[in-house]
């Protein structure tokens, strides 16, 4: 188990020397009808948080917190008002839209024998997908001061994040200081929406496959998350699709 006190702080310039894996997401997505502005708002609030995370690394033994690098999101420090999901919620306010970054994070960390222990996803689907690439319900929630995402080094190794941003995208890399000879497949499975007493929810299932990268073998295969998710907008489904998904 992880040591609650031992929270890494380090920021290492220089890039550690193997990459495990590298992930990218769009700054830019439609989203409903909310404010686009708050799109551009939560660029700049990305921006603060890459400058207190950027090159973070995480020793043996030690716990990443979203929250214990950023610090609070508040006006003082830059932040500027964002999007928000909370308690089932559409809202705004200040540091809003960091959320993509704990996604990223999140999505990183699957592919790498660091170990998850609080991660948070909102329980309802508020928007439809525009460019989605990953499987739904695959990211992190993270809302100050009490929903945080931490996860654990339990190797020998160190790994380290590194963060930017380009034009049109939020890009991220773990790197490590010496070669994992594992890598990490995520799948979905059994995706399919949902009529519920007259309400419409979202459900799959995320696995992770580990593979031994010297003989292809598969090593081990866990469930990572079921999700089960009330949808908040109108669906659009043929009716081949609502025979197939029970609606």
């Amino acid at each position: 188990m992880s040591n609650s006190q031992n929270y890494t702080t380090q920021i290492l310039e220089q890039t550690l020397p193997f990459t495990l894996k590298k992930h990218q997401s769009l700054l830019r997505r439609r989203l409903g009808s909310s404010d686009t502005r708050l799109q551009e708002n939560k660029i700049v609030n990305l921006n603060l948080c890459i400058n207190k995370m950027d090159g973070v690394v995480i020793n043996p033994g030690e716990t990443f917190s979203f929250w214990k690098l950023i610090g609070n999101p508040t006006a003082k420090k830059g932040f500027i008002e964002g999007l928000l999901l909370s308690q089932g919620q559409v809202s705004t306010g200040i540091g809003g839209g960091v959320c993509q970054l704990a996604n990223l994070l999140y999505w990183l960390v699957l592919h790498t024998p660091l170990k998850v222990v609080e991660r948070h996803h909102h329980s309802f689907d508020p928007f439809p997908d525009d460019h989605r690439v990953l499987p739904f319900g695959s990211g992190a929630s993270v809302f100050y001061n009490y929903i945080d995402f931490k996860f654990y080094n339990p190797t020998n190794q160190k790994f380290q994040i590194k963060l930017w941003l380009t034009e049109k995208q939020l890009k991220g890399a773990v790197h490590s200081d010496m070669e994992w000879k594992y890598s990490y497949h995520i799948e979905e499975k059994n995706h399919k929406f949902i009529q519920k007493d007259g309400k419409n929810y979202r459900e799959n299932e995320i696995w992770r496959r580990v593979v031994d990268k010297k003989t292809g073998n598969t090593m081990n295969r866990e469930l990572i998350v079921h999700n089960f998710s009330e949808v908040k907008y109108d669906l659009v489904i043929d009716n081949e699709q609502k025979e197939e998904n029970n609606i």
